[in-house]
């Protein structure tokens, strides 16, 4: 990518609306905007962040449309490069002729991502709050654009900074140290190093504790409602979404495939799987629902083990499901509480009525609290949501293991120095400090175009 481009993408998203914006960035934008805008002033000539009624004029030179442009100015712009926002009336024939227009010159189209990786290259944003910007606009709960937002700010980016910082001070001290080997100095004893390896790597520790809740955060819960046939699965789907979304009769074996539909509670997104009952049957359509049923539980996060109040509480379906999910991900659910007959009940089970609505708060805590895994984190807690960003941690932890056990062993600074190095290189893969471009094409090309 030559950042001297001048490059053009259309910010909004496609289609009819009230206005469309369509963003310029690079070296002389503001100059190319000026031989299609016209108004009472030259772009080129107005301070930054100013807003400036005209009009856009073809080579034709008929008017395409009203508009108002914005001008951005290096290095106090989202790029950090000159750049330009133009908003037309939200017409796609009239985005695309103004972008056509503009193609005409020595622009061309934005890459994905490539306004935003020019903020990264720019040094406006670093990696980690430039994946930030991705999961905020696909962010589909509360929690996950808080999560999001939090990362944006440079929370996240911050803490790594410091740990990085720290362990540049101790290795610098290490390699110097090796530099006066043939005088006997020592500028940092092993003690002190075994000290401060041990510090950082609680503090690793504790944000790799932090990826179960981000990860719900990021990408909410994947729920099974799975039982026996007729106890009421699909009833209490469609009580939790507030319609009737899955067909319910008194006929076993009514559902056979698997539904599944979105909500959010408490801000936090929920996939619930409305499953076919499970049980031995010769039907091969309802045999291939249980069997989907069966895969559910296995990629399901939670599990709402629902039974009735009247039915007796199945020990061998309660145990099949163990063979596919960890007890504690699976909540045991009585439905028709309403109903006489308490034979299904058990230890640490939840009564609800899909009918008259009793229950269910309680039933949402129980979620929250298993989804969360008993954590409690605030709106400014520091989460690591990203599987890229847990593994790197997981690399550094094992490096700064590494160099702890060389400097047990009162080994030479070279290995304690190669292994908090490493350890050093994967936090800075994090925030971008270490970086190739095989990991920025990959992060950027998930980007939209003309962010």
């Amino acid at each position: 990518m030559n950042n001297e481009d001048i490059i053009i993408a259309e910010a909004t998203p496609p289609g009819a609306a009230a206005i469309s914006v369509i963003r310029l960035s690079g070296t002389n934008c503001i100059e190319a905007a000026d031989r299609l805008f016209s108004g009472k002033v030259k772009l080129s000539a107005v301070p930054s962040h100013t807003l400036h009624y005209g009009r856009i004029v073809g080579r034709n030179a008929q008017t395409i449309d009203d508009v108002l442009a914005s001008v951005f100015r290096e290095p106090n712009s989202y790029t950090g490069e000159d750049s330009v926002e133009i908003s037309t009336h939200g017409n796609p024939l009239v985005t695309a002729t103004v972008i056509n227009e503009f193609l005409q010159m020595d622009i061309r189209i934005a890459e994905p991502g490539e306004f935003t990786k020019r903020a990264f290259l720019n040094g406006r944003i670093d990696l980690a709050q430039a994946e930030a910007v991705i999961e905020l606009i696909n962010s589909r709960s509360e929690a996950a654009v808080r999560g999001s937002r939090n990362q944006l700010d440079g929370l996240l980016s911050q803490k790594i900074g410091e740990l990085r910082q720290q362990l540049i001070n101790a290795v610098s001290l290490v390699e110097l140290e090796l530099d006066f080997a043939e005088e006997d100095l020592e500028f940092i004893d092993n003690s002190a190093v075994i000290e401060l390896i041990t510090g950082i790597k609680k503090e690793i520790s504790a944000l790799l504790a932090t990826y179960r809740f981000g990860r719900v955060f990021r990408e909410g819960v994947n729920v099974a409602l799975v039982g026996l046939p007729n106890v009421g699965k699909s009833s209490v789907l469609n009580h939790i979404l507030k319609e009737r979304r899955a067909i319910v009769s008194p006929i076993p074996g009514t559902t056979r495939d698997i539904i599944r539909e979105d909500v959010t509670i408490d801000g936090v997104l929920y996939r619930l799987y409305d499953t076919a009952g499970i049980r031995n049957t010769e039907d091969l359509i309802e045999k291939e629902g249980v069997e989907r049923s069966r895969k559910a539980v296995r990629d399901a996060d939670l599990v709402l083990f629902i039974n009735e109040t009247a039915h007796p509480f199945d020990e061998y379906l309660y145990l099949e499901l163990q063979e596919f999910t960890s007890e504690e991900r699976i909540v045991k659910v009585i439905n028709k509480s309403d109903l006489p007959g308490k034979v299904g009940d058990q230890p640490g089970s939840i009564r609800v009525s899909a009918l008259t609505g009793e229950g269910f708060e309680q039933l949402f805590d129980l979620m929250k609290e298993r989804a969360y895994g008993g954590e409690n984190y605030t709106e400014k807690s520091i989460l690591v949501s990203s599987i890229r960003h847990k593994s790197l941690l997981e690399k550094a932890n094992i490096a700064l293991e590494n160099a702890k056990d060389s400097a047990k062993q009162q080994m030479s600074g070279e290995f304690i120095s190669v292994d908090i190095r490493h350890a050093i290189n994967s936090l800075g893969e994090i925030i971008g400090t270490v970086t190739t471009d095989d990991i920025l094409n990959n992060i950027f090309s998930k980007f939209c175009i003309g962010k």
